[in-house]
């Protein structure tokens, strides 16, 4: 067979394989044509040639090692946000997430996550990414807060060399990146009204102009936002564009705060631990009993975040095989200022307060009752329901 027959015969049998032509033609348009149809790379046969095909042998395997620690990596991503095994969790509510999540998976609907800061909802979007058709596709995300109002346009949309003082070159925006892939929105509620409106033009049309540019490139990517805020409010309050609003809503998922997750607590406590001691190569530690009822106690206003930052401290205090009660170390200082700034019920908020007195006086129930003007009853019937 001729040369370029035996390529196509190779390509067709495994497209993957890296095929190096060497022949005595130095015709560039039978070269061009090789390469076109797949060839690696076109040696013309001289003196040198030895040590040009090991170069270009020794370039095949840096990228081969490269695609194959890509792949590694890809599906160590993939293990990392598997929902089921590694978003910790059996209270009621966090299932609740996992059905939802399970649905955004198996769909390509826009999903919309809300929750307090450090509930995870971030993970919970990678998550949806990672396990969905698209997770071989980059997840782009995008944090609004952190990006200033006069840049964000060109931050997300790109823009042309010359476009404005210091576009020096042409700059691919976040959607373009996200081709085929996830773009993620974080506090989406902190966007200005005048970029909504353009965000809202891109949504709908699913198409954009670069700044500076004329040329309108289609865009294929799935859109998850996340926010603290309560965009429904914001939209009440002409803050926040109400059609924005409901192209964004999609699929909500809204995650619980940790004081609203029971048991799950320790069971996060534990994971914490565990990866913890992994890392840092240490012999694993375990919880005694009083140091479990301070964390199921303790109304976590930093919710996940700091219940983490909780663990691994003590993880460092502990100067034993057992984490006790003195090495959790808990910000107790303005816990209930910032609680009451949350949205809750009368029950939850007296829960919280009747907590925070128990705390600061050693449990002393009669003269909690006294302070507080209740029942000391009403104290122990809240202990007994597990509402402390």
């Amino acid at each position: 067979m001729a040369g370029e027959e035996v390529l196509q015969k190779i390509k067709s049998y495994n497209s993957d394989i890296p095929v190096v032509i060497i022949s005595g033609q130095e015709d560039i348009t039978t070269a061009m044509a090789l390469l076109r149809s797949g060839a690696y790379d076109y040696l013309v046969k001289d003196v040198d040639t030895k040590d040009r095909l090991w170069n270009v042998i020794k370039n095949i395997k840096e990228k081969q090692s490269l695609r194959s620690e890509i792949t590694r990596l890809r599906e160590q991503v993939k293990t990392d946000y598997n929902f089921n095994t590694n978003i910790i969790g059996n209270s009621k509510s966090i299932k609740q997430v996992f059905t939802k999540v399970q649905k955004a998976i198996n769909s390509n609907i826009t999903v919309s996550i809300t929750g307090e800061t450090g509930t995870g909802k971030e993970v919970i979007a990678k998550a949806i990414h990672y396990n969905s058709e698209r997770s071989q596709k980059p997840f782009i995300p995008v944090n609004i807060t952190a990006i200033p109002s006069e840049l964000i346009e060109s931050e997300l949309f790109g823009h042309e060399k010359g476009a404005f003082t210091g576009a020096v070159g042409r700059r691919i925006g976040k959607f373009e990146e996200a081709a085929g892939g996830t773009i993620f929105l974080d506090e989406i509620g902190e966007m200005n009204i005048n970029m909504q409106s353009k965000l809202l033009r891109v949504l709908q049309e699913r198409e954009l102009t670069r700044v500076g540019g004329n040329k309108v490139i289609k865009i294929d990517c799935r859109v998850i936002t996340a926010t603290h805020q309560d965009l429904g409010a914001l939209v009440q309050k002409d803050k926040f564009r109400e059609d924005l609003y409901y192209r964004l809503l999609g699929l909500p998922i809204d995650m619980p705060p940790l004081r609203q997750r029971g048991n799950d607590i320790l069971l996060l406590a534990k994971y914490f631990v565990q990866v913890y001691c992994s890392e840092n190569n240490m012999e694993l530690l375990k919880f005694t009993t009083a140091p479990q009822n301070k964390l199921l106690r303790h109304q976590w206003p930093g919710n996940i975040r700091e219940l983490k930052a909780v663990v691994e401290l003590a993880c460092v205090m502990t100067d034993q095989k057992l984490i006790e009660d003195e090495d959790i170390t808990l910000n107790t200082t303005g816990t209930v200022d910032s609680i009451l700034n949350k949205e809750m019920t009368l029950d939850e908020y007296k829960s919280i307060i009747i907590r925070h007195y128990l705390d600061k006086y050693d449990d002393d129930v009669l003269g909690v009752a006294k302070k507080l003007g209740i029942g000391k009853s009403t104290i122990y019937r809240m202990i007994q329901e597990k509402v402390l």
